[in-house]
């Protein structure tokens, strides 16, 4: 895959994260004896992605000081750097020279998506960009009470479950998706994937049932540990 490039979002101040992250940029954080964005790193490899780009920000110089250019890994690592944080799609603008099409993934994310099978649903539906999606259950731990507007009982339902689709922070964009960000704009993912949506462009969701950690405050990455240890060989 030598004409696709990915990169990593390890710029944010992991500040849900603490106190792991007043020493370590969130991407550094270990599971076990591996930090997460190796893991990504490793996986990107057995995927055939070897030209990666590094976005850092907060304790920048650590994640420099630990993957390098990248040929421990086999792979052709690439930095830049937010001087103020730009969100989650504001700082792909400040890669040079990105391939034709990039993935995007979150620094803070454990999951054995297969990146190749991601890519090809991209380009088989050749869309200005596609968003990894994948249903969740959130079970309410109250009853639920629905009532009309004299006050008097509808329905009472015991602790219900809602089904919806997430984002998993791993998205695919063509090259000329850049073109809708600004210079040094401040701007989230969701705001940009609407952004092309409103300039005449459709997003493509693809849908999975893969394993996947946001791994992003303390309980959860609690949760992706203890599973990691337990299933290390589903990811890489």
């Amino acid at each position: 895959m030598s004409n696709i490039q990915a990169v990593i979002l390890a710029g944010g101040k992991g500040s849900r994260l603490r106190p792991y992250t007043t020493v370590l940029p969130k991407p550094l954080v270990p599971l076990g004896d591996m930090p997460i964005a190796e893991i990504i790193i490793r996986q990107l490899k057995k995927s055939g992605i070897t030209r990666i780009a590094i976005s850092t920000g907060h304790l920048a110089e650590l994640m420099r000081a630990y993957f390098g250019d990248g040929k421990k890994w086999g792979v052709q690592i690439s930095y830049v750097y937010e001087d103020k944080p730009l969100g989650t799609a504001g700082a792909l603008k400040l890669i040079k020279s990105i391939a034709p099409s990039f993935l995007v993934i979150n620094g803070d994310t454990l999951t054995n998506l297969s990146f190749k099978q991601l890519l090809a649903k991209h380009k088989e539906h050749n869309k200005m960009a596609t968003i990894t999606i994948k249903q969740r259950v959130v079970k309410t731990d109250f009853g639920v009470i629905q009532f009309d507007r004299r006050g008097l009982l509808k329905n009472y339902i015991e602790k219900p479950e809602h089904k919806s689709y997430v984002s998993l922070g791993i998205n695919v964009f063509k090259r000329k998706a850049l073109e809708y960000i600004k210079k040094n704009e401040s701007l989230g993912m969701p705001e940009f994937m609407l952004r092309i949506k409103e300039k005449g462009n459709n997003v493509y969701c693809f849908k999975t049932t893969c394993d996947w950690f946001d791994l992003g405050r303390v309980e959860d990455l609690q949760r992706g540990q203890d599973y990691w240890e337990a299933n290390k060989s589903r990811f890489i």
